[in-house]
C-alpha cells in the first residue's frame, strides 16, 4: 500500500490515512459561531476521503480572533453547531479534530478580503493583547502587555475550550503555537521583551506554551491524541529557531503531546521565505529524528507522490494539505487513484457512480 494511504493510531484514535485537512481560517463565522457554511466546508471534505478534518483556528476567548468573523469555544452556546459538523466528520469517517488559538497581538483585524488592517474599538474592534507591547505592523493595533492576570486568564481559557470541544465530540485537539500568534509571540525573543518569568532565556520563553499544553491535557482526556503547531523557524536573524523548535518539542511530549504540526513563519512581516514544494519538510523531519516524536508535515504539499515520499522516506507521519484541499475537496480520492491504489478509496454510496 501506498504509505499516505496507510492507518496511523495515535492512543485510542486510528485515521484510515495519512492525509488530512490543515486548519484554513474562513472568516465567516458570527460571535464565534459555526455555520452552515462550516458544515458544507468542513463536510465536503470528509466526503472527499480525508483522514483527518481539522477546523480552522478556533479562538479560546473573544479577544482572541484575528478577526470579527473568527470561530469560536469560548462559551458553551458555541457547542450545537460544532457537535452537528462533528457527527458528520464521523458518520463519513474523517476524525474530526478542532484547533484552538489565541491571536495575540493579530487580533482585532479586518478579514482578509477587506484589507486585513487592524480594526479599532471605535470602529467594532477590541484591544489585542500580547507579551510585550509591540505591535505586529504598521497596519495593525499595538497590542497591551499582559499581566500575570491575563496569562493566566488565557490559560484557563486553553483548557476551558478543550472541555468544551470534548463535550462537542471532537477526537482530536490541536494547540495553535505558530503563525505570530499569541503563544509564538510569547516563544521568539523579537516579540517577546518581557523582564519576569515569562521572558528573556529559553525557559521563561517557552514557559506559557508548556502551562497551557499541561492545563489542556487536565481536561483533554488520556485516550485522545494532543496536537502542537509550531513556525519552526522565524525565518529572521534574531529570531526563533529550528534547535529551540526540537527542545520544545521533546518538552512538549513529555507534557502529553502525540504529535507536532510542523510549519513557519508568521511572526514579523518581513521574512524571507523561499516557499517551494515541500519547504517546511525538513522541519518535521528533524524534530521527528531528533525529539523522538510523531511529526505533520504542511506547506505546498499538493501531489501525491511527494506527499506519498513524505511519510514513505520517514519525513513525517502525517501529511497536512490546506490549498490543494481547498482547490480539490476530492483530493485523498483522486491521490489513491494516482498511486494506483483505487481500492483505497472512500466513496460515499452516493457518488459511486461517478468512481
Amino acid at each position: 500500500m501506498a504509505h499516505l494511504l496507510e492507518p496511523l493510531t495515535l492512543r485510542s484514535v486510528t485515521f484510515p490515512n495519512r492525509v488530512a485537512v490543515s486548519p484554513m481560517c474562513e472568516y465567516s463565522a458570527d460571535d464565534g459561531f459555526a455555520n452552515d457554511w462550516h458544515l458544507v466546508h468542513l463536510g465536503s471534505r470528509a466526503v472527499g476521503g480525508a483522514g483527518l478534518v481539522v477546523t480552522e483556528a478556533t479562538a479560546v476567548e473573544a479577544r482572541g480572533r484575528i478577526t470579527a468573523r473568527d470561530l469560536g469555544l469560548w462559551k458553551d452556546e458555541h457547542l450545537d453547531f460544532l457537535a452537528r459538523i462533528v457527527r458528520f466528520l464521523d458518520g463519513h469517517g474523517a476524525v474530526p479534530g478542532v484547533q484552538l488559538a489565541h491571536a495575540g497581538r493579530k487580533a482585532s483585524t479586518r478579514v482578509p478580503w477587506e484589507g486585513g488592517a487592524g480594526l479599532p474599538p471605535e470602529a467594532g474592534g477590541w484591544e489585542p493583547i500580547a507579551p510585550s507591547a509591540l505591535a505586529f505592523s504598521e497596519r495593525t493595533l499595538r497590542p497591551r502587555a499582559m499581566s500575570p492576570e491575563d496569562i493566566a486568564e488565557v490559560t484557563r481559557a486553553f483548557a476551558a475550550a478543550a472541555r468544551r470541544s470534548l463535550a462537542a465530540g471532537f477526537r482530536l485537539v490541536e494547540l495553535h503555537f505558530a503563525h505570530g500568534y499569541l503563544v509564538h509571540e510569547f516563544l521568539s525573543p523579537l516579540s517577546n521583551q518581557r523582564e519576569d518569568g515569562y521572558g528573556g532565556g529559553f525557559e521563561q520563553r517557552i514557559r506559557l506554551a508548556l502551562e497551557i499544553a499541561r492545563a489542556v491535557r487536565t481536561e483533554w482526556p488520556e485516550r485522545l491524541p494532543l496536537l502542537a503547531r509550531l513556525s519552526c523557524t522565524d525565518w529572521v536573524d534574531g529570531g526563533w529557531t529550528l534547535e529551540e523548535s526540537v527542545e520544545l518539542a521533546r518538552r512538549l511530549a513529555a507534557e502529553g503531546v502525540d504529535l507536532v504540526d510542523c510549519s513557519s513563519g508568521g511572526l514579523v512581516p518581513n521574512a524571507r521565505i523561499e516557499a517551494v514544494p515541500g519547504y517546511q519538510v525538513p522541519f518535521a523531519r528533524r524534530i521527528r529524528a531528533e525529539a523522538g516524536i510523531p511529526t505533520a508535515a504542511v506547506g505546498l504539499i499538493s501531489t501525491p507522490a511527494l506527499a506519498d515520499a513524505v511519510v514513505r522516506e520517514g519525513a513525517a507521519d502525517l501529511v497536512m494539505l490546506a490549498r490543494a484541499m481547498l482547490r480539490d475537496p476530492y483530493w485523498p480520492l483522486h491521490a489513491a487513484e494516482e498511486l494506483g491504489q483505487p481500492e483505497a478509496r472512500r466513496i460515499p454510496v452516493q457518488y459511486l457512480r461517478a468512481f
